[in-house]
Formats: C-alpha cells, sequence, structure tokens
C-alpha cells in the first residue's frame, strides 16, 4: 500500500494493517503502542477496547509533514 492508496480511500479510519504497510512495521506493534502510550506513534488512533482505528487524513498529514500530530505541551502534566 502506497500514500497514493491511502490517500485516494473514502473511508475515515485506517486499520493499523493498513497504517504498517506503509510505515514498515508489523501492525500488531501499532495496536500495542496505541494501548500502552499513543501519543509515542505520532499520529491519533482511537482504541475501543481490543480494537484500534486510525483517523486517515491526520496520518496522512503526519506522513507528509513528518512530524508528530502532537505537540510537546500536550504532553505535560498539570
Amino acid at each position: 500500500m502506497t500514500l497514493q492508496d491511502i490517500k485516494q480511500m473514502d473511508k475515515l479510519m485506517l486499520t493499523p494493517a493498513e497504517a504498517a504497510q506503509l510505515i514498515g512495521c508489523d501492525p500488531q506493534m501499532i495496536r500495542v503502542q496505541a494501548q500502552d502510550d499513543p501519543r509515542k506513534l505520532g499520529f491519533p488512533v482511537i482504541v475501543i477496547g481490543r480494537t484500534t482505528k486510525i483517523p486517515r487524513l491526520p496520518f496522512i498529514t503526519f506522513i507528509e509533514k513528518g512530524y508528530p500530530f502532537f505537540r510537546e505541551e500536550d504532553n505535560e502534566e498539570n
């Protein structure tokens, strides 16, 4: 799967398998990181129970811009 393939999709969410193909990792590693510390992924994820979904448009932005979706101040605890 290529970035162009993902851009041409019309669905809102990607699966970890789809995202993993593009970034070159095991989909299970995305699932585990989404459960453990999703900010380290650099792109937003939605975890419901054992299901992980990735919003397509923010993922595309992350890939194209090459920087984390989250800001450093989002990591600071109050």
